[in-house]
């Protein structure tokens, strides 16, 4: 056995005991005293304990002290004060892809996290995923990941195994990361101006079994360890249906805006009595205040029908307050939202926003208050939104209370919508929700359009962090999670994507493993995967027979399908030229050959078979 990790089977041992011998309980640090004492059920070896009982690394240091924590056993930390500046504060609880984790309390320079090494973790709950804080580290901060075998047992006495799989804390991909911070802290004091990196990481649990506990992978070993900060089972959002969804494609400067109100026009797909939204604050550096927010039905442009339902937060609270990375849901409100109708979502910021996670391509005019103009989001009339936005800042969802489920469009600008009428609503979701709302022959699931103009499946164009004026996303495959996974009752996704990928250089090869560690992923968590064939854009300047050849062998593959996907959309042949496949029917074309216009929008949403989305 190596040396480390015998110490770390003595502290399980201690932290074992400490929890039943009262003479070492008396000795524990505060923070120690206020956690329930295990009973002594079974031996102390193969008894689950909470997290922090288990914590044997210090992480996170005082900028003043930078010596008291050593996370990566090279001396380097993580800055308290950036930390704070995040929101990421000592017990900060956070909203991470609809997992409900937690900050570790503990002061700068105490152990608050968990080097896993086999572990028996206490945790309870039912859900669809099992999440974790985590960050690995690893010599010389290496891109790789750092992967791991663990076990999951239920209260049925049955089991299942997960791979955990973390990006480096220095050299870990920023795309999929739940927060960046600015600096590193040194033993020898100062600071290194270089990002560190925590991950919200999840895996697939047996739905509907109650877990007892999770058993943390083995040392990896190789001088890499896995920190786990936290864990929680992810619950299932049964019972609500996503009406309106859009993804965060960026995040980009605002011209400062100060306690100013946002009226948010978006377009429900499904009805229902009750109402909640979801705002997310993805890649962002710092927290983001809610003063208050409110949602109605539109009458004309940012005046509503009647005055706005007021929205709470956290069990009652007016506003709240979103870290860095993390997301917020409003508590359920008795309004009745009614199907394929323009809804008013306000929201107040009354703090300066300098820059804000957006949807950039909304196609739909929204309102902005002048900036000092205080909380408006009570209002009737739409006098006080004096100017327009294009985008979505911060709103993400719109769920209503009932329903069977939602389908999720994962796409780029033809599922964006881009080309079609501004305000109309004919993106081929759109048609699509209209189609499944007046028929009863499958479930009238919600439509959840999850399309970002310039998205590709195998490389990101946003990077991930920072302050940019690009805002075409992550890829496909780093926003799968938050965009497919975690959305509200997702039961089907539509993968519609590809084109910018062949056009922009990679192969069709990369294409298809993207693909297919698309589905595989989707179906893991449970859900029914469909795919969608790449149009062609013949007469783009830069689709030329090199790329076309490549989309032609992403779409037989596509065709054969291999058992990849549950059902496949053959959106190429509906709306090429059956004379000139290469390129768009005229009739269907908007006009730069690469985006169809709202008659080719409409044939895609009127071609699909609705019973493919249920199987």
């Amino acid at each position: 056995m190596r040396r480390r990790t015998w110490i770390r089977s003595l502290t399980v041992l201690v932290a074992a005991v400490s929890a039943t011998t009262p003479t070492l309980v008396a000795t524990a640090t505060a923070q120690d005293r206020r956690q329930p004492t295990a009973q002594p059920t079974a031996p102390a070896a193969d008894r689950a304990l909470p997290l922090e009982r288990l914590y044997d690394n210090r992480a996170v240091s005082d900028d003043a002290d930078p010596g008291a924590a050593d996370f990566d056993g090279a001396g380097r930390s993580l800055s308290a004060q950036d930390l704070k500046a995040a929101g990421w504060a000592p017990g900060t609880r956070l909203d991470l892809d609809a997992a409900q984790l937690r900050w570790p309390d503990r002061a700068p320079g105490h152990p608050d996290n968990v080097r896993a090494d086999g572990q028996r973790v206490r945790v309870g709950g039912r859900g669809d995923a099992l999440s974790f804080l985590v960050a690995a580290t690893s010599p010389h901060g290496a891109a790789d990941a750092v992967r791991g075998k663990g076990t999951v047992r239920y209260r049925d006495g049955s089991r299942s195994a997960y791979t955990l799989t973390a990006g480096d804390w220095r050299g870990g991909p920023l795309a999929t990361k739940a927060v960046a911070l600015p600096h590193l802290n040194t033993r020898h004091g100062g600071q290194l101006d270089e990002k560190a990196r925590l991950y919200a990481v999840t895996v697939p649990l047996e739905r509907g079994r109650q877990v007892s506990s999770v058993t943390l992978p083995r040392d990896p070993g190789a001088d890499a360890d896995l920190h786990v900060f936290d864990i929680a089972v992810r619950p299932g959002s049964t019972g609500w249906t996503g009406s309106w969804s859009a993804s965060t494609g960026g995040y980009t400067g605002t011209g400062q805006w100060r306690d100013q109100t946002l009226r948010l026009v978006v377009h429900t797909s499904a009805g229902g009595p009750r109402a909640r939204i979801r705002l997310e604050n993805t890649f962002a550096a710092e927290p983001v205040r809610i003063g208050h927010a409110s949602i109605a039905v539109q009458k004309d442009g940012a005046t509503a029908h009647r005055r706005p339902t007021p929205l709470t937060f956290d069990g009652g609270h007016a506003g709240t307050r979103i870290p860095a990375g993390a997301r917020a849901v409003s508590d359920p409100v008795g309004f009745d939202v009614p199907s394929d109708t323009n809804l008013l979502v306000s929201i107040h910021l009354p703090d300066p926003v300098p820059a804000a996670p957006v949807h950039s391509k909304a196609l739909q005019k929204s309102y902005l208050s002048e900036g000092g103009s205080g909380d408006r989001t009570g209002e009737t009339g739409g006098g006080a939104f004096t100017r327009s936005l294009t985008m979505w800042p911060f709103l993400t969802g719109v769920d209503v209370r009932g329903g069977p489920g939602s389908v999720v469009a994962l796409g780029d600008s033809i599922t964006d919508g881009v080309r079609s009428t501004q305000g109309a609503n004919r993106r081929w979701p759109d048609v699509l929700a209209g189609r499944l709302l007046a028929q009863s022959d499958v479930p009238r699931l919600g439509v959840l359009n999850h399309g970002i103009s310039a998205n590709r499946i195998v490389t990101d164009r946003y990077p991930g962090d920072g302050v940019s004026t690009d805002t075409a996303g992550v890829s496909a495959q780093h926003r799968l999670e938050r965009d497919v996974l975690a959305q509200t009752n997702a039961r089907t996704v539509v993968l519609f994507e590809g084109i910018n990928d062949v056009r922009w250089g990679a192969s069709a090869e990369e294409v298809i493993a993207g693909m297919k560690a698309i589905a595989a992923r989707a179906k893991e968590r449970g859900l029914r995967v469909v795919v969608a064939t790449i149009t062609p854009c013949e007469g783009y300047h830069d689709c030329t027979a090199q790329v076309d050849a490549k989309r032609t062998k992403v779409n037989a593959f596509v065709r054969e399908n291999g058992g990849h996907f549950d059902a496949v959309l053959d959106f190429d042949k509906v709306v090429r030229d059956p004379s000139h496949p290469a390129r768009m029917l005229p009739k269907y074309d908007s006009g730069d050959h690469l985006h169809p216009g709202d008659a080719g929008l409409r044939a895609l949403g009127e071609s699909i078979d609705l019973r493919l989305l249920t199987g």
